[in-house]
């Protein structure tokens, strides 16, 4: 296939099994673009929204990746495992695995749904998060995971981590689903094991499914084997880049505002077709920067002065 000019963001529905550097290198391979990268990892488990940056796309990938994202998951009380999820070496846990609701664990009580929902709650908040020892984390310069896999010790510095909403869906036997909304950087595996640790019966994730990465959703998600069979169709399920970061404010260039942007050089007030729209004069912090024609052609800072220095050039 000849190289596709495509530049934004591709929002696969992630099947479970390929790791997100797989499905990197076969959209990469389907489309004959070279450029591409995603924005969070999905462990092979995990299942939906992985945003993948094409294109110019990839410079504002450091901008992308940090959004809160929302999450399904199935957490399986009883069992503990080296990686923290199913597909993990059973290393402990109470009555693993509880043939019915009423099995015991710990004192001879399974952990009644209020004593779950109790223990859930008390995970909403900032706190400093261990990520799991089989992680991509880099523990003196080498991945937690490569340690774990020679039998290394791993001792995983904790990071912060925030969980803005946490709440019980269902509660089956030793199996309860929950959906969260949680920072970058958050292991649901932990959660699923730490959850576990405060019941007293371990825990570990059983299924995971990204519904939401920053503005990225399912809904607005393609599954990855329509990729492989029609690779022409990503052009119209393609986000644009002018449609990226709406968050941040907006300022239209001139034609030569444009052609200093393009060259990295600072914006004046002069170069602005409406100068200060979208942004206060006054006003410091991120902009990005448009053409009279709404292409996106820059992120810059914005000084005191009203000047803006691009910071990220995408033309």
């Amino acid at each position: 296939m000849a190289p596709v000019a495509l530049d934004g963001v591709l929002v696969i529905d992630k099947p479970p099994g390929p790791t997100s550097h797989d499905i990197v290198a076969c959209v990469r391979r389907t489309l004959g673009v070279n450029k591409v990268g995603h924005l969070g990892t999905l462990d092979p488990l995990a299942t939906g929204v992985l945003p993948l940056v094409i294109g110019r796309a990839t410079r504002l990938a450091s901008l992308l990746a940090g959004a809160s994202k929302q999450y399904d998951a199935v957490i399986r009380l009883g069992l503990i495992t080296d990686t923290y999820d199913i597909t993990g070496t059973v290393v402990g846990g109470a009555d693993a695995p509880f043939p019915d609701a009423t099995s015991a664990a710990v004192g001879g009580l399974h952990p009644s749904p209020e004593t779950i929902a109790h223990a859930a709650a008390g995970f909403v908040g900032s706190y400093a998060q261990r990520p799991p020892p089989f992680s991509a984390k880099k523990i003196d310069g080498v991945r937690a995971y490569d340690l774990a896999r020679r039998r290394r010790p791993v001792e995983v510095t904790p990071a912060q981590v925030t969980v803005e909403t946490l709440t019980v869906l269902s509660i089956d036997g030793p199996r309860v689903r929950c959906r969260m909304v949680c920072s970058s950087g958050f292991y649901v595996r932990s959660l699923a094991h730490d959850l576990g640790g405060v019941l007293g019966c371990g825990g570990c994730l059983e299924t995971l499914r990204r519904e939401r990465h920053g503005p990225f959703s399912l809904q607005a998600a393609v599954p990855l084997a329509q990729i492989v069979e029609d690779g022409a169709s990503v052009a119209t399920q393609l986000v644009p880049m002018a449609s990226l970061l709406p968050e941040i404010p907006a300022v239209v260039v001139s034609d030569v505002g444009a052609r200093r942007a393009a060259h990295g050089n600072p914006l004046r007030v002069t170069d602005m077709v409406v100068p200060g729209a979208g942004v206060p004069p006054s006003d410091t912090g991120r902009v990005r920067v448009l053409d009279e024609r709404g292409r996106l052609l820059a992120v810059a800072d914005r000084r005191g002065d009203g000047a803006l220095h691009p910071k990220i050039v995408l033309v």
